[in-house]
């Protein structure tokens, strides 16, 4: 298939991830409103996730590793990437447009680039800064006029729903750390997975959130599926990306999935939005450009 495709292999890829992964906001907003309680959503994907990873790396020859050192790293992945994030959006998604939902998660390199000159990992560039708080801007274009959003009520939730990036941003420093980029993205996922279902499904049975699907499936088993599908595919995808045009490459489906997810919304939804959601998402693209990892061979 790489062959018949050449060189749009990558950006076939590239752009099936960033609809998939933009239509991931939508399909947890319409389990919400099927009925679906946010932490038993949550933990029914992360089960499916674990399934589908165990299988695949069964059929590739990949046992998961099991040892304290790997333990230790999937409990954090587990709480960054999975568990937190998922949890927050999950709540914020019955509450807030997909639309919107989608250009705060944009927020994540902006953060991510933040924590590593914080940690003096990145050198500061100023065009970098500049993305960064295109950023900012880009979300508090959505929180403070009274006019961006039909329900004010929402406000909070786009709060709650920018933990999410903030988590994400953080498990990008941890997953560039040495003893991490020696483990197999399908052992994080399992793992990160795995750990992840064991802490939520206590939590969801002492909030009433825990519930068993149904058979034959409706609306809400079926947006569990797609998320779980979705969430193994589209990480599996980037990573082959990264290993076939470069991580500056890859770093364009942050463009994607954020206007995927605006798209999404409106097509599913019929959302519609403001001028001041238009302008933030219009600085939080520009912001996305700024802060991009530029080639070796340029200067910022």
């Amino acid at each position: 298939m790489i062959l018949r495709f050449g060189k749009l292999f990558p950006w076939l890829v590239l752009l099936v991830i960033g609809i998939g992964w933009g239509l991931a906001f939508s399909l947890a907003k319409m389990g919400i409103l099927a009925g679906g309680m946010p932490l038993g959503m949550v933990f029914w994907q992360m089960v499916l996730s674990i399934f589908l990873t165990l299988v695949i790396a069964r059929l590739q020859g990949r046992p998961v590793p099991m040892d304290r050192q790997h333990i230790r790293n999937y409990l954090i992945v587990s709480v960054l990437a999975s568990s937190i994030p998922s949890s927050c959006l999950m709540f914020a998604a019955g509450r807030v447009p997909a639309g919107v939902v989608s250009i705060t998660i944009a927020i994540v390199p902006m953060l991510t680039y933040a924590l590593a000159v914080g940690l003096g990992r990145e050198s500061q560039s100023l065009v970098r800064l500049a993305g960064l708080f295109c950023g900012i801007g880009a979300i508090l274009l959505l929180v403070l006029p009274e006019a961006s959003l039909p329900d004010r009520s929402a406000v909070p939730w786009i709060l709650v729903a920018a933990i999410a990036p903030t988590c994400h941003a953080l498990n990008n420093i941890n997953l560039s750390r040495p003893v991490m980029t020696d483990i197999h993205p399908l052992h994080i996922i399992f793992g990160a997975n795995l750990f992840g279902a064991m802490t939520l499904l206590p939590l969801a049975l002492a909030t009433g959130h825990f519930f068993v699907p149904s058979l034959p499936f409706g609306t809400l088993e079926w947006t569990i599926v797609g998320n779980g599908v979705i969430n193994v595919l589209a990480f599996l995808g980037f990573i082959s990306v990264i290993q076939l045009a470069g991580p500056v490459f890859a770093s364009q489906t942050g463009y994607l999935v954020t206007i995927a997810g605006v798209v999404w919304g409106m097509a599913l939804f019929g959302e519609s939005h403001s001028g001041w959601v238009w302008t933030s998402l219009t600085v939080m693209i520009i912001g996305l450009s700024l802060v991009s990892p530029r080639r070796a061979a340029s200067t910022s």
